[in-house]
């Protein structure tokens, strides 16, 4: 039977998320409105801070084809975007490695974490601060840090961006993030109905390999 699911859409979610990406620009942006290494510090403290957290997730590539879904985080290393029905892929990672999951196609890839662009948010030796940067955003509330390592640009760029909010770890709560694949394809992640301290287990960073006739947990 033939595949039913995208297949552009299929790489996009691939190449946002997983696939490590050349240095790249990867918007415009506004005049700058001042900021300082404070922000930079406070943004670092937020994503430090965040122990579990579950949002609401929209994903957009180029094209402006959209999924949505659930993402779950829990520190170190550890996040899970489960995809809305009817997309029949999987992304988690289980603290050492992303792994990529089509039960469509019944493949399973795997990649470091320090080679995907998430890798900003979960290797816990990526020093967000040493390789992150201040991106003018035009307004004082947004704060928008671009986040690659200059001598290893396999390890890919990613740009994240926060809102002020005083209910957030750090006063700042992670809104979005834009990711740029192999081919410098920029794809955007929305986080909304964001919930902190929530209880996750670690069995949700399994995922059933559709490989193996038995079907176990991995």
């Amino acid at each position: 039977m033939k595949p039913i699911f995208s297949i552009p859409l299929r790489a996009a979610i691939a190449g946002a998320l997983v696939v490590s990406a050349p240095a790249a620009m990867i918007a415009p942006v506004a005049p700058a409105v001042a900021q300082g290494q404070g922000d930079l510090d406070r943004a670092v403290a937020a994503l430090r801070g965040i122990s579990t957290m579950k949002a609401d997730f929209t994903q957009t590539d180029r094209k402006g084809q959209t999924v949505a879904g659930v993402m779950t985080l829990k520190r170190p290393g550890k996040i899970r975007f489960q995809y809305e029905k009817g997309v029949p892929m999987l992304l988690v990672s289980n603290g050492k490695s992303m792994t990529l999951i089509d039960y469509e196609v019944n493949q399973v890839q795997r990649w470091p974490i320090k080679e995907s662009p998430l890798g900003a948010l979960l290797d816990p030796n990526r020093d967000v601060k040493r390789y992150g940067k201040l991106i003018p955003t035009g307004n004082a509330d947004v704060v928008s840090v671009e986040v690659r390592d200059p001598k290893k640009p396999e390890f890919g760029v990613i740009r994240l961006i926060f809102v002020r909010n005083s209910a957030a770890p750090g006063g700042l709560q992670l809104a979005n993030w834009v990711a740029v694949d192999a081919q410098n394809h920029q794809t955007t992640v929305r986080l909304r109905n964001h919930r902190y301290g929530v209880s996750v287990p670690d069995s949700t960073f399994t995922y059933k390999d559709p490989r193996r006739s038995s079907r176990r947990p991995r």
